[in-house]
């Protein structure tokens, strides 16, 4: 068996398994799931007319590279999103979401190698960035999120011994589970860093789409255009349909940035076996080329965001985020674990500890004493799961 396998840790929801084995929930009410982030409004019509409409591609096989149309729909995407230019042919590569593209990416640039090979993530984090380093080979460190500043990452945490050693830095913004956007500033500093010490960096950028402001986040292809790095040297972006369109089981995203990358990342995938379905890639297209269903999407978070953040908030330490579908609040008395388990039991609501998403670095593990929740099934669902967490939370003090 391969040796790197026993490195990894146990994913979060396998702990929250074991950590709940021994828990009945209240019999009496409905179980509600915000632990998990899975999109649950309807998907798009014009998204499942266009699966149906493509059936008969089933019968060939499709290419890696993926079709020319779909790769232009992307690319004309990222012009009308974020006002930049990409070359469809070299710049973009149709993915299977941005789970397996963002752990197959770890495998194509990570020399294993080169002495003290390093990857470097948010922390908290999700959880397929340490294991894409793990089995490439690489250690890992981790960036602590500040709570000062809405729960940016503090880079500064990061010393210059192993940013010099770093080969390929994560970046997730919107962040989860925090929600922190990163501003052009922050970025600037990491393209500094990349370019003095020759790291990739990989933007994780799946949440671009939910938001509550009124301009949308910025993302990593459009700050390095700002920058006037258009080459998007070291930089690859990730982001898919997944949460923008509501179709997780489809399994559907592009990359896109460093054309050299992008080459060797083709190469990787084209013997990983990483080819999207002819029907999905079509179906695909038709999303990113619609607006409509992403801005009646928002509108329903952002709708559920207003009325359940401020009931929350008269009980726990919970504010709006920049942008994603988590709220990340602080644990009454401080322990995440018992305070998820107790509302689980008592109130059979599901919230995922904030400890089980990050890991102990530079003395302290930054999601100890919070906890994330997922606001993802309907309004009525979501104020009700407001409802007993105040209850429960108003219960710990009498």
């Amino acid at each position: 068996m391969n040796p790197l396998l026993a490195r990894l840790h146990p994913y979060p929801f396998e702990r929250w398994r074991e950590l709940t084995r021994g828990i009945t929930p209240n019999a009496g009410l409905s179980a509600i799931n915000l632990g998990i982030g899975e999109p649950k409004h309807p998907a798009p019509a014009l998204l499942e007319e266009a699966l149906v409409a493509n059936l008969k591609a089933l019968s060939a096989y499709p290419a890696t590279l993926g079709e020319a149309a779909l790769r232009q729909a992307c690319a004309d995407w990222l012009g009308r999103r974020y006002g930049i230019a990409v070359d469809a042919a070299t710049q973009v590569l149709p993915v299977l979401g941005s789970r397996e593209a963002l752990f197959s990416f770890a495998q194509t640039v990570i020399d294993p190698t080169q002495p003290g090979a390093t990857v470097v993530c948010p922390n908290p984090f999700y959880q397929i960035y340490e294991g894409a380093a793990l089995l490439a080979g690489a250690d890992t460190a981790f960036a602590p999120s500040d709570p000062a500043r809405n729960f940016a990452v503090d880079w500064s945490a990061i010393d210059e011994a192993t940013w010099a050693k770093t080969q390929l830095l994560y970046v997730c913004s919107p962040g989860n589970p925090t929600g922190a956007v990163m501003p052009l500033d922050e970025w600037a500093r990491l393209f500094e860093l990349s370019d003095r010490h020759g790291f990739v960096i990989a933007s994780d950028e799946c949440y671009s789409e939910i938001y509550f402001r009124d301009e949308p986040p910025l993302g990593g292809l459009e700050a390095a255009a700002k920058l006037g790095r258009t080459d998007f040297r070291n930089l690859v972006a990730f982001t898919s349909l997944s949460k923008r369109s509501n179709v997780p089981g489809l399994r559907s995203g592009f990359v896109a940035g460093d054309a050299a990358l992008l080459k060797a990342f083709l190469l990787y995938r084209t013997y990983h076996g990483s080819a999207m379905s002819t029907m999905v890639q079509r179906a695909s297209a038709a999303a990113w080329g619609d607006e409509a269903h992403v801005a009646a999407n928002r509108e329903q978070y952002r709708r559920k965001f207003a009325a359940v953040t401020p009931r929350l908030a008269q009980v726990l330490d919970v504010a709006l985020p920049d942008a994603g579908f988590y709220l990340w609040a602080a644990a009454p008395g401080g322990d995440d674990i018992a305070y998820a388990r107790g509302l689980l039991a008592q109130y059979n609501v599901t919230v995922l500890p904030g400890s089980l998403l990050a890991r102990s670095a530079q003395g302290r593990n930054p999601g100890a004493g919070r906890i994330r929740m997922a606001l993802v099934a309907p309004l009525e669902e979501c104020l009700e799961a407001a409802e007993r967490i105040v209850s429960y939370t108003e219960s710990l003090t009498r």
